[in-house]
């Protein structure tokens, strides 16, 4: 689990930049591998530099995904009042 771990959060943080939607799941399933591969290097012994690797690169992705989720959504309610004002102004 350790090794899922790790792959989903540098995948989640590498592709967080390019598909938000893929990077998301992928920060996700990052968090859940890592906290389960941590529980498991706990009685194992091994994996728990993998697993925690892959939970910090997870949560940094999810961070990173949810900021730009937060801004795209600033930016949309700005274009929408924009184009309320210009409807508004021209009686369209």
């Amino acid at each position: 689990m350790a090794i899922c771990a790790i792959v989903c959060g540098v995948l989640g943080l590498i592709l967080v930049w390019v598909v938000v939607w893929l990077g998301l799941l992928l920060s996700v399933l990052g968090i859940v591998f890592g906290g389960v591969g941590m529980s498991q290097a706990k009685k194992t012994g091994s994996g728990k530099g993998l697993a925690i690797a892959g939970l910090v690169c997870g949560i940094i992705s999810l961070a990173i995904c949810l900021i730009a989720v937060i801004i795209a959504a600033c930016i949309v309610s700005e274009a929408v009042d924009t184009i309320n004002d210009y409807s508004n102004y021209y009686n369209w």
